[in-house]
């Protein structure tokens, strides 16, 4: 079976879905691709539609089975993840790659306006 990866980065501002297999670049989809400009590119809505971009596009390949990776605490990490959980490819593993700081270097100072 091929090893096929899906990497799900999700920021406030956008969110970005990596496709994967054999550790090659199948495809990079954002939600800025898909037509959504400004604000509108943060929304759940733009993630689930990209979500189910995404799926149709692994479906055409006959992908049966993926690992998820996410990153981030973005809006559109939950709505990316409930399109792939309810559909019909078997999810082997979904684990979580955000970087944590342990106390690394410091933070910038606040904004005094």
């Amino acid at each position: 079976m091929y090893k096929c990866e899906l990497y799900i980065i999700s920021t406030k501002n956008n969110t970005i879905v990596t496709f994967k297999k054999f550790k090659n670049v199948v495809f990079c989809k954002s939600a800025g691709n898909l037509k959504f400009k400004g604000t509108k590119k943060s929304t759940p809505f733009a993630a689930q539609k990209l979500g189910e971009f995404v799926y149709n596009e692994i479906k055409k390949q006959n992908i049966k089975e993926i690992n998820i990776k996410t990153k981030g605490f973005g809006p559109g990490r939950e709505a990316i993840l409930r399109v792939f959980s309810s559909e019909s490819i078997n999810i082997r593993k979904i684990s979580d790659i955000t970087p944590y700081p342990h106390n690394g270097c410091r933070p910038k100072k606040k904004r005094r306006v």
